[in-house]
């Protein structure tokens, strides 16, 4: 489900603003991909309120007692809405970055595997959980969070992500959980912007909501 396309968020010019201020990074970290630069909502002030007040507003009387973020960009947006939830944060990371006992759950990249840990003990079972991240393109690293909350016990209530495409790849591979998502990734069209310490950038004008996106939607090498 995306925001724009609920009853009380139609137009909402919010989620505008939330899209222009997602940087657009052609060829980063390699030819072909659009990387969707999230640093610069966050250092847009009414915007990154904006986009935790959305989150915020959706989830404050669902019940949810945990928000799962997964490492590291959902650490960026967990935190606070976890905050106004009345919720706790567990952060779901990478192997080894975790110094208890932890479980862990892998998952198939583009070009490889991954794993996701959790700490043992930092969900209880019966609890309703929110994942949420940055970013989805095949929903496989959503994927992983689902499971391992799911082995500790917790129902995963939705999965929630800043940008996503319209068309998620591994939705399927969500197990049923349904996935909210703000807006949709931007498309460069003309590139005439300066470039910032070597990096080609695109100004706001230069760019699209919701066009086509054909090229690889990889932002961080976790192909999800």
């Amino acid at each position: 489900m995306f925001a724009g396309d609920q009853n009380g968020l139609q137009g909402d010019p919010r989620l505008k603003a939330i899209s222009e201020a997602i940087r657009v990074v052609p060829h980063f970290p390699k030819p072909g991909i659009m990387f969707q630069d999230i640093t610069t909502l966050l250092l847009d002030h009414k915007a990154f309120k904006d986009t935790v007040d959305i989150f915020v507003d959706r989830y404050r009387d669902m019940g949810i007692s945990v928000v799962a973020g997964v490492e590291a960009r959902g650490f960026m947006f967990g935190p606070s809405i976890a905050l106004a939830i009345g919720a706790k944060f567990v952060p779901l990371r990478k192997p080894r970055k975790l110094p208890g006992e932890v479980i862990s759950e892998s998952y198939v990249l583009e070009y490889g595997k991954d794993c996701l840990e959790m700490h043992v003990g930092a969900v209880q079972p019966g609890e309703r959980a929110l994942v949420i991240d940055d970013l989805v393109a095949t929903g496989g690293t959503l994927s992983a969070a689902i499971r391992l909350l799911e082995r500790a016990g917790a129902h995963v209530v939705e999965c929630a992500c800043v940008v996503g495409l319209r068309e998620v790849k591994g939705q399927h591979g969500l197990n049923g959980k349904p996935l909210y998502i703000l807006v949709e990734p931007r498309q460069q069209i003309n590139c005439s912007a300066p470039s910032v310490n070597g990096v080609e950038t695109c100004r706001h004008d230069d760019l699209i909501l919701g066009a086509s996106f054909s090229s690889p939607l990889n932002p961080t090498s976790k192909s999800d």
